[in-house]
């Protein structure tokens, strides 16, 4: 029962404010991890064929990375709005700049 109210000095018990945003906090850094993983990714493909592009599709980056399609697609927009990453002009693919 105490983990549900607070007590209050006076006696007087008011329930605990439920800790809000704490789902949606985990989600960011976990998007924020996974781009930061296909940015490094990248970066290791680049440094063994550095002479051409890299260049993922979403869904074999999820099934790489043990992710959701929708999840990648978010992490690489997020990469997108960072400049490193663009669409490439087939869609579900993206070049990756490193």
């Amino acid at each position: 029962m105490l983990s549900e109210l607070q007590l209050r000095t006076d006696g007087v018990s008011k329930p605990n404010k439920p800790k809000s945003n704490v789902g949606e906090r985990n989600r960011k850094k976990e998007l924020r991890t996974l781009a930061d993983t296909i940015a490094r990714y990248g970066r290791k493909v680049h440094q063994r064929y550095p002479t051409g592009d890299v260049v993922v599709s979403e869904r074999d980056l999820a099934e790489q990375l043990r992710k959701r399609p929708d999840t990648v697609a978010t992490a690489l927009n997020l990469l997108l709005g960072e400049q490193k990453v663009q669409k490439a002009p087939l869609s579900g693919y993206w070049k990756l700049n490193v």
